[in-house]
């Protein structure tokens, strides 16, 4: 019995555009990329978002009716919350570097990466033997769930780029998972 989960990013937003540590509503070109890749989603028994306006968009751009998942939220990022990346190395170098090179740093007064597998992981886990599962995720939470999945180290969290409105799958059973990464949703015309 094989569950099997669908991760999609969400579409394009200011916020992921700037690289900044907040939330924030769809663009106008990532509603429309969204719309346009309705039809790419596959069918699953449940499905979830992020507790975030950009992965509520999304899922209801595609369609979807997902329910809010509190355990799939971003990293908490503390007082950087808001803040560009490049604005929080101009002032905080030694905090970035920290939070960059040791999963369990929260120098931001936030979640640790640590902390953030551990949660989105003990989620993954708990899931039924042979479900279908799709859920709308932040792009921290994606790469969380594909480290654990694959069970490698939490530092190399870093090393996993997710671009928007793409699916990760992994599909496993008795705790082995396997992964297939970031397939684009394909646009459809009508």
């Amino acid at each position: 019995m094989t569950t099997r989960v669908t991760l999609i990013s969400p579409a394009l937003s200011t916020a992921l555009r700037e690289a900044r540590f907040a939330d924030g509503p769809l663009d106008a070109a990532g509603l429309r990329q969204a719309a346009a890749a309705r039809s790419a989603v596959v069918d699953a028994d449940q499905m979830f978002a992020s507790p975030s306006v950009r992965c509520e968009q999304t899922a209801e751009a595609l369609g979807l009716a997902t329910e809010s998942l509190p355990e799939l939220r971003a990293c908490a990022m503390g007082r950087w919350r808001g803040l560009r990346l490049d604005e929080v190395a101009a002032t905080e170098p030694q905090g970035v570097a920290a939070w960059l090179a040791d999963p369990a740093a929260a120098p931001h007064g936030g979640e640790s990466l640590e902390a953030l597998h551990t949660r989105v992981g003990d989620w993954l886990d708990a899931l039924p033997a042979d479900a279908r599962v799709l859920a709308v995720a932040e792009p921290d939470v994606v790469r969380a769930l594909t480290v654990h999945a694959i069970g490698a180290p939490a530092r190399v969290f870093w090393r996993i780029d997710v671009l928007p409105l793409t699916a990760t799958e992994l599909s496993g059973r008795g705790g082995r998972w396997n992964l297939r990464g970031g397939r684009p949703l394909q646009v459809t015309s009508h």
